[in-house]
Order: structure tokens, then sequence, then C-alpha cells
């Protein structure tokens, strides 16, 4: 089964679930909105229903918002427009191949995404690519290899019999090392209580001519 049917199967269900930890959730819009302006344009890969997207947009001058799922996108424009939201574009794609030029986006977002990548090293090299520079990465990312090592062994059986989707069984460690690794210097990391997705806000630094990648502070030392 495709991931995107996978999502599709699931996507009534998915919005009718009341978010886990709602005060977690809280803190995590309000950090992120100390680094958007009116000016900005922001990125949100696996927008899922398109709530985050939605609850920000007031904040920045335009969101694309892109999901593999149709299902769950067809949700996200009717909240959309059910809120009176007109400066979020939601857009079918796949982060692995969506391809707009460099530079585009001022933040990009990946919520509960980075987890359920087959290679998000790929994805977050093409996330810096996409970032202006010194741009922002948010992400919040459910690191099972903290707590389940072992579902390494489960995870790609429950995807062969669709009952799990695509699941990355990384560390939280392991998550820094690819976001420092692609040129990203961690700004915050946060992880409400064992077990809770660790969210972090990661900038973007600078790639220097012979392509060596150094944050964007030591660019000016």
């Amino acid at each position: 089964m495709g991931e995107d049917r996978f999502w599709d199967r699931l996507a009534e269900r998915y919005a009718r679930q009341p978010i886990a930890d709602e005060a977690a959730y809280q803190r995590k819009l309000q950090i992120t909105r100390d680094y958007l302006r009116p000016d900005m344009d922001v990125l949100e890969f696996g927008c899922g229903t398109g709530g985050t997207a939605i609850l920000q947009a007031p904040y920045v001058r335009h969101i694309t918002a892109i999901d593999f799922s149709q299902a769950m996108l067809d949700i996200a424009c009717a909240k959309a427009a059910a809120a009176g939201t007109g400066n979020v574009t939601f857009e079918r794609a796949d982060i692995t191949r969506f391809a707009p030029p460099a530079g585009s986006f001022d933040v990009i977002l990946g919520l509960s995404i980075l987890h359920l990548l087959a290679d998000k090293d790929a994805v977050i090299a093409r996330v810096f690519r996409l970032l202006k520079p010194g741009g922002v990465f948010i992400s919040s990312t459910t690191c099972v290899g903290d707590t389940m090592g072992a579902f390494k062994l489960i995870a790609p059986l429950g995807k062969a019999l669709g009952l799990l989707p695509q699941l990355d069984v990384m560390t939280s460690a392991e998550l820094v090392a690819s976001l420092t690794g692609a040129g990203f210097a961690i700004e915050q990391q946060w992880q409400p209580g064992r077990g809770k997705a660790v969210f972090i806000v990661a900038r973007a630094g600078s790639v220097l001519p012979e392509g060596r990648v150094t944050s964007g502070e030591q660019a000016m030392s």
C-alpha cells in the first residue's frame, strides 16, 4: 500500500482525533510564532488536515502547505474556507520531489513528519536548500529509538502488512546529528516528557564557495 493511500484511508479519523497534549501543542505554536514575521513566506510539508497552517497564517504573508494525501488536503481546504483563511495554499506534493527555486522560504515547518520518511537526511538537505540564508527549520519529531529501539524490527513488518506507515526509528541524538550535519545550528530543543515528540528550532547556515557548510555565526567570525 502506498503512503498516500495509507493516509487517505485514515484522513477522516485523523481529523476527528483531539490533540494528545494541548498544552505542549500551544507552546510549540507560540515558540514558532516568535520566529514569524508579516513579510515571511512559509512552507509546511506533511501538513495533514491543515490545522497548524491555518493557525499560523495570520502571522505571515503566505504559507504553502503540502501533503501527499489528497484526502487530508480536501479536509484542510474545507477547514481553511470555514475559517476565512486566504493566505494558505494547499498543494498535493511529496517533499522528496517538491522543487521550487532554492531560497524560496523564510521558515519551513516539518511537524510530526520526519519520522515518517524513508530518508530523513535527503529531506533535511532539501529543506536547507529551500530556505533563505539564515532561514529557520522548525520540526516536531517522534524519536521512537530513544525509548523503543526494538521497534526497528517491528516497523518494517507493520508497514508490509499495511498496519503501519513508513517509520524511521531514530533517536533524538541521530536527529540532531542529521540537522547539524546538513548545516543547521540548533537554536532550541524541547521535549515535554519521556516518549514525547522532540521539538527543534534549527537555523540554516551559509554554504561557503568550496561547498563546506558553516553556521551563519561562524561565517561572520
